[in-house]
């Protein structure tokens, strides 16, 4: 990439990834969404999701601590109370807890991560890694796959109320609140990532940071694939549904 993009053509380019690669597009989420998986299927993938949940706080942290900008501070500290709530009892991390106790799972074993499968580990750990390691620009970059939430979201939402009915609205209340946080920090990140790449080399930067997003996202659903739809695959120590 040797030609500088207009803060237009960037965008185009960063959406244009998450078209291709989004994860909505991979076969698992297509049985999750469509009613095809069992409640043991379901619980692993709220379990092994969790762990992903857990660190973005984390992550956000980390994006703060190298923010220079008071401004980009104020903005960027919403996401962590976002997830962690102002108090106990509240915040996204509680509420996908109440999904996986809806679903039956033993809270401490959840937090735990005793269960989690080695697939869901690495890909959300090397994300961690990539967030502290990476220039600011490229771990803002990485947030850019909220842009596409929305459209996974709903079909999430509407497919598994109509598909299962061993979850309800409430349990899957962490959702609700994601429509319109996800879309607000989106657009917040988009605008910094557009104003700050003002380089050819910061962009291609830029939209491999995308790309390496979408492959931690993707990961995590090859290994819930492997281990729980193709049967005989779950790893030692990994979470095993009831039978």
């Amino acid at each position: 990439m040797t030609e500088l993009l207009g803060p237009e053509e960037l965008e185009a380019a960063l959406r244009a990834i998450g078209a291709e690669r989004y994860h909505n597009r991979h076969p698992f989420h297509a049985l999750l969404h469509g009613g095809k998986l069992n409640r043991g299927q379901v619980q692993a993938w709220a379990l092994n999701r969790y762990f992903y949940q857990s660190i973005i706080p984390m992550k956000d942290a980390a994006i703060l601590s190298r923010a220079t900008d008071r401004d980009f501070r104020r903005a960027w500290r919403q996401r962590i109370v976002d997830h962690d709530g102002d108090e106990a009892g509240e915040g996204g991390i509680e509420r996908w807890l109440g999904l996986t106790d809806a679903l039956g799972l033993p809270r401490d074993y959840v937090v735990s991560g005793a269960g989690l499968l080695p697939g869901t580990r690495f890909a959300v750990e090397a994300y961690l890694h990539f967030v502290c390691e990476r220039s600011l620009l490229e771990a803002v970059a990485s947030s850019l796959t909220e842009m596409f939430a929305p459209t996974i979201i709903t079909e999430r939402v509407a497919g598994m109320l109509a598909n299962y009915d061993f979850v309800d609205k409430k349990a899957l209340g962490y959702f609700d609140k994601r429509l319109f946080q996800a879309p607000r920090d989106a657009n917040f990140a988009i605008e910094y990532v557009k104003r700050e790449a003002r380089l050819p080399h910061q962009q291609q930067a830029v939209l491999r940071a995308l790309e390496f997003k979408c492959d931690v996202l993707w990961a995590q659903l090859d290994a819930l694939h492997h281990a729980y739809v193709d049967p005989g695959h779950v790893p030692p120590g990994a979470f095993r549904p009831a039978a």
